[in-house]
């Protein structure tokens, strides 16, 4: 049982940090909105087919669906755009770090809304973490290596924190996890298709297609159920477990199959981060692993 375990977190930290990449790949013949849209199209497809075969039923009433808006706006629609925006100018590796920080954002939420206590050893994961995304970026340097991307990437990571906040207090208990799920990424399929008429053009290529694919497919519908087994049969510990697995994984891909340049000094900050990001998840009783942060509609995070 525990063998099966580690296989199943294993292939889920696989599958879901290699995302980055996918996008990187996408973004060769997709501009960012359609990287976004054909993602979420091909999760609510995937998403769909496993509530059904689940028998969950679809959300029906008004209230739920608001809130389904808003979650499929920043956990979904706005980060996905963003990520893709990001990328252009930021390697992969680099996005699935910043993309790590997302707990720290949650940190910091949390402590405006009332949520959680800034204890003296997660006020120092925070300013361990971001001090992490600094070493990283180096910008004392003075070059412009990453250029607007940066931003844009942090944004991403934040919005993911602003979701997981909102859907905590709102989406909780609100139907199949399939379900609602789906109904969540149908809806940010539409939100993003807003978007198209400022896309720019499309040049596709095989590499463009398979990658997208591969991203809609494993890396936003897929990705779900396995998670959400390991919930089921692990406990959410567990599955939280893959959280500090993601960045290693992109840093990993980036460098294996896209050439990324890996440095030492990307590998001390993504260390510093999730030496910060671990710091922000203590309690009286030892450290309490991060939610996986980077992935679909998310109800019961």
């Amino acid at each position: 049982m525990a063998n099966r375990s580690v296989v199943r977190m294993a292939v889920l930290a696989l599958v879901w940090g290699s995302g980055f990449l996918w996008i990187k790949l996408a973004l060769t013949g997709l501009p960012p909105a359609w990287v976004a849209v054909i993602r979420c199209a091909l999760g609510t497809a995937v998403l769909a087919g496993l509530a059904a075969a689940r028998r969950e039923r679809p959300p029906r009433d008004r209230t739920t669906w608001a809130h389904l808006v808003v979650a499929a706006l920043f956990c979904n629609a706005l980060p996905f755009l963003l990520f893709g925006i990001g990328q252009q100018t930021v390697d992969s590796g680099v996005a699935g770090v910043v993309n790590a920080t997302t707990p720290l954002w949650s940190l910091l939420i949390g402590r405006f809304t009332g949520e959680r206590g800034l204890t003296p050893a997660r006020v120092a994961g925070l300013v361990l973490g971001f001090a992490g995304v600094l070493l990283i970026f180096a910008p004392w340097e003075g070059q412009d290596r990453f250029g607007w991307g940066v931003p844009v990437l942090v944004g991403a990571a934040a919005s993911y924190a602003v979701a997981f906040a909102y859907m905590g207090r709102h989406l909780v208990g609100r139907g199949g996890p399939m379900a609602v799920s789906a109904g969540q990424m149908a809806t940010a399929t539409g939100l993003t298709a807003l978007a198209l008429p400022t896309a720019g053009p499309v040049h596709l290529n095989p590499t463009a297609v398979i990658a997208v694919v591969v991203l809609g497919v494993f890396g936003t519908g897929v990705t779900f159920f396995l998670n959400y087994r390991i919930i089921e049969d692990e406990g959410p510990t567990s599955a939280a477990t893959v959280g500090y697995l993601l960045p290693v994984v992109s840093v990993a891909l980036g460098a294996l199959v896209l050439d990324e340049p890996l440095t030492l000094r990307t590998l001390a900050g993504m260390a510093v981060v999730l030496a910060g990001v671990a710091l922000t998840r203590t309690t009286r009783t030892g450290v309490v692993p991060p939610p996986a942060p980077v992935e679909p509609a998310r109800p019961d995070r």
